[in-house]
C-alpha cells in the first residue's frame, strides 16, 4: 500500500494557476491508477481527474480543459496541473489510488488517504 502526501495547494485569484503535487512512498505506485478528488465544505468528496499507470486519463467534465493529471513514474509522484481556476474549484483536494469495478472509478476501501491540500479561488 501507498502512503501519499498532498503540496501546492494555496491561494489564488479567479484565472489564476496552481499545480498540485501528490508524493508516494511504498512500492508500486508505477502500477496504480491514480486519481484526484476533491471536497468543498457541505459537498461529496468527488473524483474529478484519473490516470492509469500507463498514462490514459480522463476529467470530470468541470473540469475539462483547465486541469491536467499526470504522472511522473520515475519520481512517484502525481500531479494536477490547474489553469483558469474559479471559485467553485475551491476545494480540499486529495490524491488517491484508484481501483475500477467495470462501472466506476472508486477510492479502494481501506486504501490510504493523505491530508489533502487547500486550494482558495477568490479575489
Amino acid at each position: 500500500q501507498v502512503q501519499l502526501v498532498e503540496s501546492g495547494g494555496g491561494l489564488v485569484q479567479p484565472g489564476g494557476s496552481l499545480t498540485l503535487s501528490c508524493q508516494a512512498s511504498g512500492s508500486g505506485f508505477p502500477i496504480y491508477s491514480m486519481g484526484w478528488f476533491r471536497q468543498s465544505p457541505g459537498k461529496q468528496r468527488e473524483l474529478v481527474a484519473r490516470i492509469t499507470g500507463g498514462g490514459d486519463f480522463d476529467h470530470e467534465d468541470s473540469v475539462k480543459g483547465r486541469f491536467s493529471i499526470s504522472r511522473d513514474n520515475a519520481k512517484n509522484t502525481l500531479y494536477l496541473q490547474m489553469n483558469n481556476l474559479k471559485p467553485e474549484d475551491t476545494a480540499v483536494y486529495y490524491c488517491s489510488t484508484l481501483h475500477f469495478d467495470g462501472s466506476r472509478w472508486f477510492h479502494p476501501p481501506g486504501d490510504h488517504w493523505g491530508q489533502g491540500t487547500q486550494v482558495t479561488v477568490s479575489s
